[in-house]
């Protein structure tokens, strides 16, 4: 007896269909509440963490600026230098006292060991090399006052150099050559290499926000995507204005301006929550259902979507065992 051809096509079909694995029925799920949060879109400000002054030292006149806004400086490195006229004035009076001193001194090792061979003949009393000897030792050290009151003037000129206090880039620069300034102004305010984005917050998520909580930032001018993750590196202990500020660390700050706005999404709210896996579910019309092991099935109202599964605002309850419809 022959077959038609496609009764050899429908042997294949259930042979295949014989040899395929049934889906390993699911496992009852009890509920329990497990700890979520809520995580809303907020703006950051990127700001430096620290933001440090580079002030003068010495009164006088700025004779030159070497940097300006923008510029990045190196920890040591000389911004400008303040010229006071009255320096150089009382270094040259003091290198005309030690040429003084030292003319004073060579005459008075001449008189010493003048004193010195007379007393060896017998010609001169001990009481005269003694004066001789005085006469020598006090030019000697009128000479070293001098010298060192010379040190102090040229470690003045010297303070004449502002420094930058750490490394970073110039955000302001007070002064133009030729300015008057004073001791302690300051000239040049400096962002130091770190970068954070500063985040302010209402007071009422003071409560939520702790140093190390994860932080996702959006794509640099407000564009789609994601710069990358960051924690929350800081959390201010004081309130500013009714305002909880934290500072966040993110990677790739580096060539943000400083002020810039960037999108951030954080932890505003923690809370204990029922949360069900997606296939538990069973989408109804117009209403969600979910299956007790009782072989009830319950109305739920869905909540927004977590790590786990959904979240559950209605419907049920602690303990409720679910199976899959």
């Amino acid at each position: 007896m022959r077959f038609p051809r496609h009764y050899s096509v429908l042997r294949w079909l259930l042979l295949a269909m014989l040899t395929v694995p049934l889906p390993a029925r699911a496992q009852p799920l009890t509920l329990a509440p497990v700890p979520v949060e809520d995580r809303r879109p907020v703006f950051a400000t990127v700001e430096s963490w620290r933001e440090v002054e580079a002030r003068t030292r010495i009164a006088g006149s700025l004779r030159a600026v070497a940097v300006r806004e923008g510029d990045a400086v190196q920890a040591g490195q000389v911004l400008a230098e303040v010229e006071d006229p009255k320096l150089a004035l009382q270094l040259a009076a003091l290198d005309a006292r030690l040429a003084a001193h030292a003319a004073q001194r060579r005459q008075a090792v001449l008189d010493h060991d003048r004193a010195r061979a007379l007393r060896a003949s017998g010609a001169a009393t001990q009481v005269r090399l003694e004066e001789t000897q005085t006469a020598l030792d006090v030019v000697e050290a009128q000479a070293a006052v001098t010298q060192a009151e010379r040190a102090v003037v040229v470690q003045q000129q010297r303070e004449g150099q502002v420094l930058a206090p750490q490394a970073g880039r110039v955000l302001r620069v007070r002064g133009v050559p030729g300015a008057v300034v004073q001791p302690g102004e300051m000239v040049f305010a400096i962002a130091t290499d770190t970068y954070v984005l500063r985040l302010r917050l209402p007071e009422r998520h003071a409560r939520f926000l702790r140093t190390g909580d994860a932080v996702a930032v959006g794509a640099r001018g407000m564009g789609a995507g994601e710069l990358g993750q960051g924690r929350i590196r800081l959390v201010y202990p004081q309130l500013q204005d009714g305002m909880v500020v934290a500072d966040a660390e993110v990677p790739g700050l580096g060539d943000f301006f400083v002020g810039e706005r960037v999108r951030v999404t954080i932890p505003v709210e923690r809370h204990m929550a029922l949360v069900v896996p997606a296939e538990y579910l069973l989408a109804g019309p117009g209403i969600d259902l979910a299956k007790l092991a009782s072989g009830a099935l319950v109305p739920v109202q869905r909540g927004p979507l977590r790590e786990a599964g959904v979240e559950i605002l209605s419907g049920l309850h602690t303990n409720d065992t679910l199976v899959r419809p």
